[in-house]
C-alpha cells in the first residue's frame, strides 16, 4: 500500500511516520517551497505524547520542549483561582510538553527524511485536484518552481493541509470560510530571564476583560538560564468582518498598538505583561475560528486528518494532539485492513470522527470561559479567596469543566493497549 499525504504540518508528518512504522509506504507533498520553523507555541497532551513516544521521538521531545508541571488560572489581577497538575504530575505515564510549533515540525520532518528517505517530503508542490478509479487515486500537483502540473499516483490520498484544506474543499464544496467566534488573538514569543517556576502554564483573566495564556516552550533556552515564553492575548471584540480581522490567516502580522491597550496595566509579581508584549520580536494576529463538524471526512480513497478534518478553537491544547491521534489510528486501521485502503480509511473515520467532533464541540462551548467571565463579573476589582466568589458547587463544576477540554482519564490511558499495528 502507498499513501500520498498533502501537507507537511504536524498531521501530515506524523501520519507519514506512523505509516512507515506500520510497514506502509508514504510520501508527503507540501505547497511551501521550504519547510521553516515558523509559528508559536503549542502543547502536546499526554495521549499525543504517548503516540510520539511509540514512534521513537521521546528523546527528541525531551531535548526540545518543556515538560509542563501545572496550569494556574487567575483573574486579570493575578489572584489565584485554581491550580491544575499536568501530565505526569496529574497521574499520566507520559508528560505534557509545551513546545514551539516550528521546532516540533522540524523534529518530525527530520525523522521522516531519516526513515523514509530525503525525497519523502516534496516541497513547492501545490495540490490542485484528484481523480479516483478502481485501482487508486491520482493527485494533480502544480510544481511552483516550474509552473507545470504533474501527477502522483497512490492507493490512498490523505488531506492534512490545514483549516484551508484544498482537499477538503473538493470533498465538501460550498462550505465557505472558517467560522469566527468574535475573539481576536494576538500571539508571540518573548525571551525573559525567568517565568514563574519555568514549567508552569498561566491562564489569566477572561474574554470579557481580556485573557492572557503564557507558558515556556524551549528546553534550549532553559539550558542557557533563560525562558522563552509563548504568549496568547485574547479579547472578544466587535469588528467588521470585511476588514480582514475575521479571516483565518495564520501568518498575518499583528501590531503592538492594537493589542497593548487591552493589557497596559497588567503588571504582577514576577512578570510584566506590557513588557512581555513589547519585547516580542514579532506579533501574529488572527481570529479564533473553527468549522462546523462534518458527518464524514472523505470518500473512497480520499480522507482527511488534523485541522483539515476537524479544525477547533485553541482551547485545552487539543489541536495538535488530536492530529497525532488521527495519524496513529489511520496507520493502525490501514495496516489491519488486508491491503484494502478503502476499508481501512472507512474504519479510521468511524473511530476518529465522532471522537474529534466531540472535542470540537467541547472547545466551541467554552464552558471554562463562561466561568471565568462569571468570576470577572462578580469581582471586577479582584478578590482575596476564590471561595468568596464561587460556592462549593461552582468550584467543583469548574474542576469538571477542565476535564471536558484538557484531560482524558489518566488511568484508562495508562492501561490502554498500544496502537502499534502488528506488522507481519
Amino acid at each position: 500500500m502507498d499513501v500520498l499525504i498533502v501537507g507537511a504540518g504536524i498531521a501530515g508528518l506524523t501520519t507519514a511516520l506512523a505509516l512507515e512504522k506500520a510497514g506502509i509506504g508514504a510520501r508527503v507533498v507540501e505547497a511551501a517551497p521550504v519547510l521553516r520553523p515558523l509559528g508559536v507555541g503549542i502543547n502536546l497532551q499526554p495521549h499525543a505524547v504517548r503516540e510520539l513516544t511509540e514512534l521513537g521521538l521521546s528523546d527528541a521531545l525531551e531535548a526540545t520542549g518543556i515538560e509542563t508541571r501545572e496550569m494556574i488560572t487567575t483573574d486579570r489581577f493575578g489572584n489565584r483561582i485554581a491550580v491544575h497538575p499536568r501530565g505526569r504530575y496529574a497521574g499520566y505515564d507520559w508528560p505534557q510538553y509545551s513546545i514551539h510549533r516550528g521546532d516540533l515540525q522540524m523534529l518530525l520532518a527530520d525523522a521522516v527524511r531519516e526513515r523514509l528517505g530525503e525525497d519523502a517530503v516534496r516541497t513547492g508542490a501545490s495540490f490542485e485536484g484528484f481523480e479516483e478509479d478502481a485501482d487508486g487515486v491520482t493527485a494533480r500537483l502544480r510544481d511552483r518552481g516550474r509552473g507545470e502540473v504533474v501527477t502522483a499516483r497512490a492507493d490512498l490520498l490523505v488531506g492534512a493541509d490545514g483549516i484551508h484544506s484544498a482537499v477538503r474543499r473538493l470533498l465538501h464544496p460550498g462550505e465557505g470560510e472558517p467560522l469566527w467566534n468574535g475573539v481576536r488573538m494576538w500571539r508571540g514569543v518573548t525571551e525573559v530571564e525567568e517565568f514563574l517556576t519555568g514549567d508552569t502554564m498561566l491562564v489569566m483573566g477572561s474574554h470579557s476583560v481580556g485573557r492572557m495564556v503564557l507558558y515556556p516552550i524551549s528546553k534550549r533556552a532553559a539550558e542557557r538560564g533563560r525562558c522563552l515564553v509563548n504568549w496568547v492575548a485574547e479579547v472578544r471584540v466587535s469588528a467588521d468582518p470585511r476588514d480582514g480581522t475575521a479571516t483565518a490567516n495564520w501568518t498575518r502580522e499583528g501590531r503592538l498598538e492594537d493589542v497593548l491597550p487591552h493589557f497596559a496595566d497588567w503588571c504582577h509579581d514576577g512578570f510584566d505583561v506590557p513588557r512581555l508584549l513589547a519585547d516580542a520580536e514579532w506579533i501574529l494576529d488572527y481570529p479564533m475560528a473553527d468549522r462546523d463538524p462534518l458527518s464524514s471526512w472523505g470518500r473512497g480513497r480520499v480522507t482527511l486528518a488534523g485541522d483539515a478534518a476537524h479544525p477547533m478553537y485553541p482551547v485545552g491544547s487539543n489541536g495538535g494532539s488530536q492530529a497525532i491521534l488521527d495519524a496513529r489510528v489511520l496507520a493502525r486501521e490501514l495496516a489491519s485492513s488486508a491491503a484494502d485502503p478503502v476499508a481501512g480509511s472507512r474504519s479510521y473515520e468511524e473511530i476518529r470522527l465522532p471522537e474529534a467532533n466531540a472535542v470540537v464541540m467541547a472547545c466551541r462551548n467554552m464552558p471554562l470561559d463562561k466561568m471565568l467571565d462569571l468570576i470577572a463579573e462578580r469581582a471586577p476589582e479582584g478578590f482575596a479567596r476564590i471561595e468568596d466568589i464561587l460556592d462549593a458547587e461552582e468550584v467543583a463544576s469548574m474542576r469538571g469543566i477542565w476535564k471536558q477540554t484538557t484531560d482524558l482519564d489518566a488511568e484508562a490511558l495508562n492501561k490502554r493497549e498500544s496502537w502499534d499495528p502488528v506488522v507481519g
